[in-house]
């Protein structure tokens, strides 16, 4: 299932309204202008991870609420078989997959991320993002250049990659081909368990 971009706007600009936040501390939030926080939230722009992350956390919700409309609601474990996930399509192609979308009261967010390869995105700066936390990333097939602020590594299937993730990071996959890997976005200690 892929989250409906405009349905997801529509549930964060009615958390806002019942939150009584303004616009302006939501952009402050997410680090856009009011502008900026404005076109997303009206559903007219794509919404990355990073900006539903912070919005979840500035709304006291599960990411997943955002997306789906529903509160996480396994406890103890839960199982998500190979094919399935919650089918989340950003960023010039990316693919996340979430592989707990129903666990409640997740210390980490855990992806199976599809980097495309993307032939103009060879030789230019990589795009990077911040969020609160920590993140590891576990190539499974194919090639990655990561980016983290002016440090720039390339990574191939079996290395992993754990850091700060407050601070500017990016990815593509280089190679020729697509790159798969699993992403854990893990929450700083600090937080209250959504």
């Amino acid at each position: 299932m892929e989250p409906n971009i405009k349905e997801v706007a529509g549930r964060i600009r009615a958390l806002r309204e019942d939150s009584e936040l303004t616009m302006q501390e939501m952009a402050d939030a997410t680090g856009r202008s009011v502008a900026e926080y404005a076109a997303q939230e009206s559903g007219n722009q794509d919404l990355s991870f990073t900006f539903l992350y912070k919005c979840a956390e500035k709304l006291g919700v599960d990411v997943i609420e955002l997306l789906t409309g529903e509160t996480p609601h396994l406890t103890g474990y839960s199982l998500t078989r190979a094919q399935d996930g919650l089918s989340i399509k950003r960023r010039a192609g990316f693919e996340y997959l979430h592989k707990a979308p129903h666990f409640k009261g997740k210390l980490a967010e855990p992806f199976l991320v599809t980097a495309p390869y993307l032939e103009e995105e060879q030789n230019v700066p990589i795009h990077l993002s911040r969020h609160k936390g920590q993140e590891i990333d576990y190539i499974i097939s194919g090639r990655m250049r990561f980016a983290y602020e002016d440090h720039i590594e390339e990574l191939s299937a079996g290395d992993m990659l754990m850091y700060d993730s407050g601070r500017g990071h990016g990815m593509i996959a280089i190679g020729g081909e697509p790159c798969v890997f699993l992403a854990f976005v893990l929450r700083p200690h600090d937080d209250e368990i959504i």
